[in-house]
């Protein structure tokens, strides 16, 4: 099969997908940390900044749209920074969750029960009302499956990477034929590898393309009728991914916080990720209409929140040493700071 439906399986399979399994994934217990999970911080400075960018829309029924809320942890610090801190804000806001998990949906409704009312759920983005307002995710599109792709130096040409078995292990192995429009999607993910870079390309070289990621961040552009759309992920854009220390790609399997040497061992027990191609968005989104700020890493982002919150105190709340602490966590280069990145599109 196509490492791409491997992914998917392993990933997300109602029976045996690592997502459905257990929502203790994510955190110490886990196996990976998210910023949210890391720091209740996270979910309060992004609160502000929603909060900042609505009260700049126009008067009337405003919508957070949250995708990937895995167990709803994030979901719950926004809108209870929003009561606490923009009461008259909370009331006029509709939080919408899109989950196509009824098991992760099982997981949010328990975590989001004191908001019943006020938090709506849909399976898919194409569900959605017109957007007036904010949607986020954090973490969700490196988690989207990925088609691996190897340059062969002989043939000059890009060759599909699909999953075998071979004495009761999986084993990567080339396709005969790609299995998708893959000079297209190279084009929409910005991947237009001159000749003169071919020529150099060094024999095995691999990228990741994922048309469901491009796909994902097109639909919701579409549905963004005015406002932001925000995404916190690990990425890179396209050209950093051909940098030569990225010859083996980006695709990686973490299990108990440890790096996995073989991301096709134990399908369902660990978790599988590539670097989402900030290009790639940037593109699809462009395509849709929106108007594309500078991506910056995470440390910058928050940094500039926390500089708005300083100005205006009263309206975030005091600064303690448990949040400065947190804060360390989110920012810190050596920490969550610089290997997350944030890419934000508006629609005036």
């Amino acid at each position: 099969m196509p490492f791409v439906q491997f992914m998917e399986t392993a990933l997300y399979c109602p029976k045996i997908g690592y997502y459905e399994r257990t929502h203790e994934v994510v955190g110490r217990a886990g196996d990976f940390y998210t910023s949210a999970s890391a720091a209740p911080l996270f979910a309060e400075l992004v609160a502000f900044q929603c909060a900042e960018w609505l009260l700049g829309l126009d008067d009337g029924r405003l919508m957070l749209v949250e995708a990937g809320a895995h167990d709803g942890g994030l979901a719950r610090g926004i809108l209870c920074w929003l009561k606490e801190h923009r009461a008259d804000l909370f009331k006029r806001i509709q939080y919408w969750i899109v989950e196509p998990s009824e098991e992760r949906k099982a997981w949010q409704k328990a975590n989001l029960d004191e908001f019943a009312g006020q938090v709506w759920w849909v399976g898919a983005l194409q569900d959605l009302p017109p957007v007036r307002g904010v949607i986020l995710s954090n973490e969700l599109v490196d988690a989207l499956p990925v088609h691996c792709l190897a340059w062969n130096a002989t043939a000059r040409k890009w060759v599909e990477l699909g999953v075998g078995i071979e004495g009761g292990r999986f084993i990567w192995l080339e396709l005969p034929q790609p299995t998708f429009d893959s000079s297209t999607e190279m084009r929409l993910a910005g991947f237009e590898i001159s000749p003169g870079l071919e020529s150099i390309l060094p024999d095995g070289f691999i990228i990741e393309i994922s048309p469901a990621a491009r796909q994902w961040w097109g639909s919701a552009a579409v549905k963004l009728e005015r406002g932001y759309l925000l995404t916190v992920d690990y990425g890179l854009a396209a050209e950093q991914m051909l940098a030569p220390q990225r010859s083996r790609g980006t695709l990686r399997s973490y299990k108990h916080h440890r790096l996995v040497a073989d991301v096709l061992e134990n399908p369902g027990e660990q978790d599988i990720t590539a670097h989402i191609n900030f290009t790639q968005l940037q593109i699809a989104g462009e395509e849709a209409g929106l108007k594309t700020d500078p991506v910056l890493s995470q440390e910058r982002f928050l940094g500039q929140i926390v500089r708005q919150t300083l100005a205006n105190s009263t309206c975030f709340g005091g600064w303690n040493s448990k949040r400065a602490q947190q804060l360390q966590t989110l920012t810190h280069p050596e920490h969550l700071g610089r290997p997350f990145q944030v890419m934000v599109q508006h629609r005036p």
